[in-house]
């Protein structure tokens, strides 16, 4: 071999070995043993695919800029878990590998359970997780995992029900110890690295050596414990069903429970933390609407001009927080979710409907604005949450000083701001202020010698400069995975305002979103969770099928077009098919081809979510109207009657469900609006309606002719109706039973307004 070769065989082979132990050391876990060579291979490949422009999200890093450390997660898709792919701790995704390693080296599993833009999970990485002596003893004595609870619910409604059950509470993150069976024995949510941080008197390092001293010295204990714990998570996770259903008796306790509760000085329910819930003022409006019970009415109004007014509410560029810290609303935790902003778009909608208020229907429209500058991808889906944090401090993105804002607006121009959003400076928030309603602007503009009208405009010019200020600042992280439940909320508000603002451009929004879901996450009938960078991940769950449907079905209703209809029917077969409890009736969260789990939860809780029960059933009964098939209504009596033991236990734990529950007791209206023509219009029988809160009811606007035939092949209630007389001709019937048709509008909305009240 010539001298000239062998140099550059050597030089190959020295460059090689330099690529192994720079593999080597990046891998290279503290406590844990080297990677295998072809795992190494792999997580360098997706670490070079990254790109030369990735930020790897640690504080271990090397002169260059690279990481130091990369574990299993940098293989997975999840932003969540992205985020702990550099972490010391030697990681693993949830899966088999990860359990058959505990069992054959007897160690516990330590499960962290979190999401992306989560405040206090993101302070646990960077305390405990970005800690190399916790990682370090943590690799040497247990088995780390890290699950997405977005993208897994299945995972975190199960270990969030044995955090309760072990702790007292629930939250992310969660933090749960399990047997190598996958049963826990001990959890809790956020804890402190060590004794006397944040004044814990023992912290997270103490706990990992006790419970690992614990699970190997006492053995017996441990394994009495996981087992009764499991016990009680799977009684709990498919509660019993009742003898009969629910009746208007939940109702009325639900409302009664709710005003016992009822901030009546600052709105909302309860003591801080403050929720939106807002799935329960929309039940409030329905008991009201049944009862005449303007006590319930007024709770709604008072929470959401609170709301509206506080910190909560991003007054600048729209759209509100995940929750308030404080009772007066006012300063936030800053994370922003789709589903908060879908569902409070809902209730400004009906809150509007109910009051004529315009400033509701303003809190409404800056909410969709702001879900369409900042949340929707370009093929026209909805991303799932920005952080609360940037730059390293939460809310920084959000605050101002008095003087910044000057800086923007001059000092002159800022005295109405300043007065009206309550700024100071002194602040209120960490020397800063969070923009809040401070007083009427009624008070504001007679202050400054202005109508209410020219205060109005000169806030809103002042509020588009901080924005446009705002915008060249770090923004926090944005959580741009795409999953279908969240999106077929966001759906609904967007169809339920092309509803009641006539307005084409949002029903569009909602349309251009329902098509990427069904091209993009529908493989044959069946959905996927979530999409990421090109790709679909993840079998759907029953909040997918049930919130899309739900969306689809509101899609209907403001474009008439019949294939949502068609599509919401079809996905309604699939939950049917292989989430149906065909014993206790209700639906299961996982289908039954689904991973086997330590028990297969029946959701029954209506949280920040409503649960995917409470949606379905409503669906249940909506398709029972459109189709008249009474096979639709004989599931929904079957699956209240499953949640009917809960509801007369704990009323207000299901306020989604109670809105079903309304709608299986009264006599819903199915609307049909008969134009002669396409160029006819609809308008001024539609425009009562939409000034008309009625919840409890099926529409449908269909042209005589073809698109009448068409459609009555999934509507059978357009049968024998026709445009008498070339007029535009409404039909309100109830259980089939119709009241005279009518093309006048006036008589049109006495009969939409006719009321079945609640026999209590």
């Amino acid at each position: 071999m010539q001298r000239s070769t062998v140099s550059v065989v050597l030089a190959g082979l020295l460059l090689w070995r330099a690529a192994s132990l720079a593999a080597e050391s990046t891998n290279r876990l503290p406590g844990a043993e080297a990677f295998p060579a072809a795992l190494q291979q792999r997580l360098a490949q997706a670490l070079k695919a990254k790109g030369a422009h990735y930020k790897p999200r640690t504080r271990h890093l090397r002169p260059d800029g690279s990481p130091q450390y990369a574990n299993r997660l940098i293989l997975e898709s999840s932003p969540y878990l992205l985020q702990h792919a550099h972490n010391p701790v030697n990681w693993y995704p949830w899966g088999d590998e990860a359990f058959a390693r505990a069992k054959k080296d007897n160690k516990p599993v330590l499960l962290s359970v979190g999401y992306s833009t989560c405040h206090w999970c993101h302070v646990m990485e960077e305390e405990s997780f970005e800690d190399e002596a916790i990682a370090e003893y943590l690799n040497r004595h247990y088995i780390a995992i890290k699950v997405d609870r977005e993208q897994r619910p299945d995972i975190d409604g199960i270990y969030m029900a044995a955090v309760q059950m072990l702790s007292g509470g629930g939250g992310w993150p969660m933090t749960v110890w399990l047997t190598p069976e996958r049963k826990p024995f001990f959890g809790g949510t956020y804890f402190p690295p060590r004794d006397g941080v944040r004044g814990a008197r023992v912290g997270f390092l103490t706990l990992l050596k006790r419970l690992q001293e614990t699970y190997h010295q006492k053995p017996e204990q441990v394994a009495t414990t996981a087992m009764e714990t499991s016990r009680r998570i799977q009684a709990a996770l498919t509660p019993d069903p009742g003898e009969g259903g629910p009746g208007a008796a939940a109702l009325t306790a639900a409302a009664e429970s709710l005003k016992k509760t009822f901030d009546a000085q600052d709105g909302g329910f309860g003591e801080a933390p403050k929720f939106p819930h807002s799935v329960q003022l929309e039940f409030l409006l329905r008991y009201s609407r049944r009862t005449g019970d303007l006590q319930a009415r007024a709770l709604v109004v008072k929470t959401l001009e609170a709301m509206a007014a506080g910190g909560i509410h991003d007054h600048l560029g729209g759209g509100f927080h995940r929750y308030a810290t404080d009772r007066q609303w006012l300063v936030p935790h800053f994370e922003k979710m789709l589903y908060d902003n879908a569902l409070l778009t809902v209730a400004y909608l009906e809150a509007y409907q109910i009051t004529g208020r315009e400033d509701f229907a303003q809190v409404a429209r800056d909410i969709l604005r702001y879900i369409e500058r900042e949340m929707t991808a370009p093929e026209g889906a909805f991303y799932s949450a920005t952080d609360a944090d940037s730059e390293g401090e939460e809310g920084k993105f959000f605050v101002w000083t008095l003087a910044e804002i000057e800086k923007v607006l001059g000092s002159q121009r800022a005295k109405l701001f300043h007065a009206y959003y309550g700024v100071t400076e002194q602040g209120n928030f960490q020397s800063k202020n969070i923009l809040h309603v401070a007083r009427p602007l009624a008070e504001i503009a007679k202050e400054f010698g202005l109508g209410p009208e020219q205060a109005e405009a000169q806030l809103q010019a002042a509020r588009t400069a901080l924005y446009q200020a705002r915008q060249q600042r770090v923004p926090p992280h944005k959580d741009t995975k795409i999953l279908v439940s969240w999106n077929g909320l966001m759906i609904s508000a967007f169809a339920r305002a092309a509803q009641v603002f006539n307005a084409p451009e949002y029903a569009r929004h909602a349309q251009r979103a329902a098509e990427f879901l069904l091209t993009k996450l529908k493989k044959g009938e069946r959905l996927q969770r979530s999409y990421l960078d090109g790709t679909a991940s993840g079998d759907a769950y029953l909040d997918d099928y049930a919130f899309l449907a739900a969306g689809l079905l509101d899609l209907y209703e403001a474009s008439f077009e019949p294939r949502w209809l068609r599509e919401a029917i079809g996905l309604h077969q699939v939950p049917e098919t292989h989430f149906w409890d065909r014993q206790g009736g209700g639906f299961f969260l996982s289908a039954d081809d689904s991973e086997a789990l330590l028990a297969r939860e029946k959701p029954n809780y209506d949280g920040a979510e409503p649960s995917g029960n409470s949606v379905a059933m409503l669906n249940l009964l909506r398709l029972a109207e459109f189709t008249t098939d009474d096979h639709y209504r004989q599931l929904a009596e079957k699956g209240l009657r499953a949640f009917s033991t809960q509801l007369a236990q704990a009323p207000t734990s299901m306020p989604r469900m109670l809105a079903a529950v309304d709608f299986s007791l009264d006599k819903p209206k199915e609307i049909v609006i008969v134009k002669p023509t396409v160029d006819a219009t609809a308008e001024p029988l539609l425009a009562k309606l939409r000034a008309a809160f009625v919840p409890n009811r099926v529409l449908s606007v269909v042209t005589q002719g073809s698109d009448l035939e068409r459609q009555r092949q999934i509507i059978p209630l357009l049968q024998f109706k026709i445009a008498i007389d070339g007029k535009v001709t409404a039909y309100v019937c109830e259980q089939q039973a119709c009241a005279l048709p009518t093309a006048d509008p006036a008589v049109f909305a006495q009969q939409i307004a006719k009321v079945e009240p609640l026999v209590r």
